[in-house]
């Protein structure tokens, strides 16, 4: 017979308190994802942030990050820095996917008045205010920590134009140019960057540890920057782009390809560039959205997988999980005590950055931007630029080269403070845009019925507890009969809980009974006992209801109305219905095709009304979907814009059941709707 045994000590290791605190955490999130997300607007990275702050060493003590590394807080940044290329890389060249076809190429003015000026407005801004409120730095080291966070992070805007208050409040145009520049802004940053960087490195502290001065800091920008990280990777991402959806379309019309591999097609081509751009020491997270873009060019494949959820619950899986990093790996502890600003001028600097990094920019060029309509589309782009995952990204790219300037075999003191500089308020930058940006909208959402809640409630307050307005005939009426409103306001509001008067037979008032057990307690009592005997007293009424009718199908019939199934001897016992008002999951397809109804076949019988679905004439353009041909079936829908299915339903006494329905139904059998 099996034991239990005790588990050893060892056998509670990392990596199993990681996939039970994963797993266990996404499992939860879950079950109530949808009412967090869509009824209560919370972003899941600030959830997945404030479950990483919990099992943290701040908290319970469940993860340990450092363990992870060895106790090497180098090998942890490391960590940190690859886990953000690899969800960056994903997600732009799923950005890159989402936008219909050509769309950098016809929107080329819009992105470029948002990545030039816009992003240099961004820079400057952010760096003076760091600048300002950072004691003993000089300009170049706010020009770094601004050039960090200048980016917009793509995976927090996908949060934010997404789901049901993006589909009621922004405009489609406005969320594909939030989700482009957001893409192309990630790869642009390191020209920003860099160059701060490069300066501080040759002609900082006097220039010690390296030869060159400026012009060795200028060549190095323009030769290594924009020629070999910016330019190359733009040219790689769109030839290796070109070359994947050349490669799928020549093996989808050769049947080569099953669905699976189709799908997930755009994930394994995010870990090809990673890891090829990666080894060649270029801008990967450009080079990611570039081939996104070129891969569905023609808008073939974003069409094919516009209705699957494989490239959402990737996305989702990623989110959950690098920001439940985030939320171990912050140093929560040096917002507090820490040698390079203090708390009270960190937190009026996380607040100003906010407000002034990206909306002043925004307003000064809406009107340059067609997709920006309104000044309250340009209000909303320009509050909602979220600092997320680029942020650090581009912290530990920073560190990682400041700890190789070098003097006497140590980081050179200014080096080791700009570093410092970054960790500390691009970390404290990134927390406020979770938590500010996360809660923005329910807390809009709150300031907006909120007022009007209370002020019904006080109306309601006052007109019930005012007194009766009493007058003679003789009057004139002044107004309404405030007096009747109040009465009927509190009959209406209150007859729940005024106590029941109980007469008897001659109408004297009784008294009435009182028990020791609360009146909830023996309702919910009667309650259980009336659901256990229901089936028993049931029976003999369903019985002689059911007397007077005509039986239309047997006693052992799959269900009846009351729910409750009968056998061969007429027995009846309760069944387990369905989800009442369940939600559909997934997504919902658009105008589906509608059976006809056989007139042939139901030309006597047909008792119910009958749909002919009459669609537009198909696009002449050629359908390459892995689908259709593989399974011998043809396409009923053809996507066209301006289009819809146009339903007449006619019931059975109608006459119209000749030609015009027979070749509706040859048609769509022969799939040319």
């Amino acid at each position: 017979m099996p034991t239990l045994e005790v588990r050893k000590a060892s056998d509670i290791v990392n990596f199993n308190i990681v996939c039970a605190t994963l797993g266990g955490f996404i499992t939860i999130f879950g079950l109530v994802s949808y009412l967090l997300k869509e009824k209560f607007y919370l972003s899941e990275a600030l959830i997945s942030t404030l479950a990483g702050v919990v099992i943290s060493p701040h908290a319970t003590n469940w993860i340990r990050p450092l363990d992870f590394a060895n106790g090497n807080s180098v090998d942890l940044e490391t960590i940190t820095l690859y886990f953000t290329r690899l969800v960056l890389g994903v997600q732009l060249v799923l950005a890159g996917v989402q936008l219909p076809s050509k769309y950098l190429w016809k929107q080329w003015k819009s992105l470029s008045i948002l990545l030039g000026p816009g992003m240099c407005l961004m820079w400057i801004s952010t760096s003076l205010l760091v600048w300002a409120l950072v004691p003993k730095i000089d300009f170049l080291f706010a020009l770094a920590v601004g050039a960090s966070v200048t980016p917009t992070d793509p995976i927090l805007s996908n949060g934010i134009v997404k789901g049901k208050f993006a589909d009621k409040n922004i405009p489609g145009p406005l969320q594909k140019i939030i989700i482009a520049e957001s893409g192309a802004n990630d790869g642009l940053g390191y020209p920003f960057l860099f160059l701060a960087i490069y300066l501080v490195k040759y002609t900082g502290y006097g220039g010690a540890g390296v030869e060159g001065g400026a012009g060795k800091a200028m060549a190095l920008w323009f030769y290594e920057t924009w020629a070999y990280t910016i330019f190359m990777s733009v040219a790689y991402g769109a030839l290796v782009g070109w070359i994947a959806k050349e490669l799928l379309h020549w093996a989808e019309e050769r049947h080569y390809v099953d669905r699976e591999s189709f799908l997930v097609f755009a994930i394994t081509l995010a870990l090809f560039i990673v890891g090829t751009v990666g080894m060649l020491g270029s801008d990967d997270v450009l080079a990611c959205f570039i081939a996104g873009n070129a891969f569905t060019w023609d808008d073939w494949f974003r069409l094919e997988t516009m209705d699957d959820s494989l490239q959402p619950t990737i996305d989702f899986l990623l989110n959950v999980a690098i920001f439940m990093w985030f939320g171990a790996v912050c140093p929560w502890h040096s917002f507090v005590s820490n040698d390079v600003i203090p708390i009270y001028r960190l937190i009026p600097l996380g607040i100003l950055v906010l407000l002034l990094r990206r909306l002043p920019m925004v307003l000064l060029v809406h009107k340059k931007i067609p997709q920006i309509e309104e000044i309250r589309h340009a209000l909303f782009v320009g509050f909602f630029g979220p600092i997320g995952v680029s942020a650090i990204f581009y912290l530990y790219i920073a560190r990682q080269f400041l700890r190789e300037i070098r003097v006497d075999g140590e980081t050179r003191p200014d080096a080791a403070h700009l570093s410092e500089v970054l960790n500390v308020v691009i970390w404290f930058l990134v927390v406020c845009s979770i938590f500010v940006h996360g809660l923005s909208i329910p807390l809009g959402k709150l300031g907006f019925y909120l007022p009007r809640t209370l002020s019904t409630a006080i109306s309601s307050e006052r007109i019930s507890a005012s007194q009766s307005m009493a007058r003679t005939d003789d009057d004139e009426p002044r107004g309404p009969d405030v007096g009747q409103a109040a009465l009927n306001e509190e009959r209406t509001l209150m007859r729940h809980f005024r106590r029941r008067r109980v007469t008897t037979n001659d109408g004297a008032e009784a008294t009435p009974k009182r028990s020791w057990i609360p009146g909830s307690i023996a309702k919910a009592t009667q309650h259980v006992f009336d659901d256990l005997t229901k089936p028993a007293n049931h029976k003999s009424e369903t019985r002689k209801r059911e007397e007077g009718k005509k039986a239309d199908s047997s006693p052992s019939s799959e269900g009846s109305p009351d729910g409750v199934r009968g056998d061969a001897e007429g027995e009846r016992r309760p069944t387990i219905s369905a989800p009442k008002d369940a939600r559909l999951i997934g997504h919902a397809i658009n105008n589906p095709p509608v059976a006809v109804t056989r007139p042939e076949d139901h030309e006597e019988e047909a008792e119910g009304p009958r749909i002919n679905v009459h669609s537009p004439v198909q696009s002449p353009q050629r359908s390459r979907g892995p689908s259709a041909e593989r399974s011998g079936q043809a396409t009923p829908v053809a996507r066209t814009a301006g289009a819809g299915w146009q339903r007449s339903i006619r019931f059975g006494d109608e006459a119209g059941t000749g030609a015009s329905d027979r070749r509706t139904k040859t048609s769509f059998e022969e799939g040319q709707l």
